[in-house]
């Protein structure tokens, strides 16, 4: 039962990573299950926005998946998760490996074509992420990119629109959360994972801290959350959810 020095606030809002957001809103259920009377309030818009609407006062807890940066000193995080970001061709796309030269390449425009790279004679649709969201910050800063260097065709937010792009579209490559693409490969999604540095794109290579490209999430409040705030933190990183965290595909954090 919910203590009832929450009784002034029963209502949470998070907004944020959409990495999170299908976890935050499985987890918040589960919260208001136990508490009731709470309702939870889960909003998408990228790692930014989280960060931007906690120092606000718009979100109670912010959703970024990715460390905070050394100007967001005055937030804190709270690690819920680990997650990987994997890069995906369409199922019928014939090449199966590539280099991180050769994904620099195809990024800046320097390679167009996929007949370059062992595949068929079709052109290359470049599918980026949207500024502020921190897939493209992890993607960017590991294949040592900026984003004015990048040469995308199709500019997406979430990771299900960049599922649905290369999964209606053999010739386009994208990156998503690993645990995403796994989830929608199981389900018959025509999409496939590529491996990086001779490492398989898994979760289970995420959990094992193998795979080069992978990283935290995070739930962030500014300064000490208030007492609700910081019961949902708790309740999110407890092993009471590690069932939703590995349903997501998505890493349980260590204890």
């Amino acid at each position: 039962m919910m203590n009832s020095a929450f009784a002034e606030t029963q209502k949470l809002v998070l907004t944020g990573s959409s990495t999170i957001a299908p976890l935050a809103l499985e987890i918040g259920k589960r919260f208001e299950q136990r508490n009731p009377g709470v309702r939870v309030d889960v909003q998408t818009g990228g790692s930014t926005r989280g960060v931007n609407d906690t120092r606000s006062g718009l979100a109670d807890i912010g959703m970024a998946s990715r460390k905070l940066n050394p100007d967001e000193s005055d937030l804190i995080s709270y690690r819920i998760a680990m997650d990987g970001i994997g890069i995906i061709l369409h199922r019928d796309n014939p090449v199966h490996e590539l280099s991180d030269d050769q994904i620099r390449a195809i990024y800046t425009g320097k390679i167009t074509n996929w007949k370059l790279l062992g595949g068929t004679d079709q052109k290359i649709t470049v599918v980026n992420k949207a500024e502020g969201r921190s897939t493209l910050e992890l993607f960017l800063h590991h294949f040592k990119l900026k984003s004015r260097d990048v040469r995308p065709h199709v500019i997406i937010g979430d990771n299900q629109q960049g599922i649905k792009t290369v999964a209606g579209n053999v010739g386009a490559i994208s990156y998503v959360s690993i645990g995403t693409a796994e989830y929608e490969q199981a389900y018959g999604t025509p999409i496939r994972l590529l491996g990086m540095h001779g490492v398989a794109a898994t979760v289970e290579n995420v959990r094992a801290a193998h795979f080069p490209l992978s990283r935290p999430l995070n739930l962030v409040s500014r300064g000490a959350p208030n007492p609700l705030a910081q019961q949902f933190i708790s309740f999110a990183q407890s092993q009471v959810v590690d069932d939703l965290v590995t349903a997501q595909y998505f890493v349980p954090r260590a204890r």
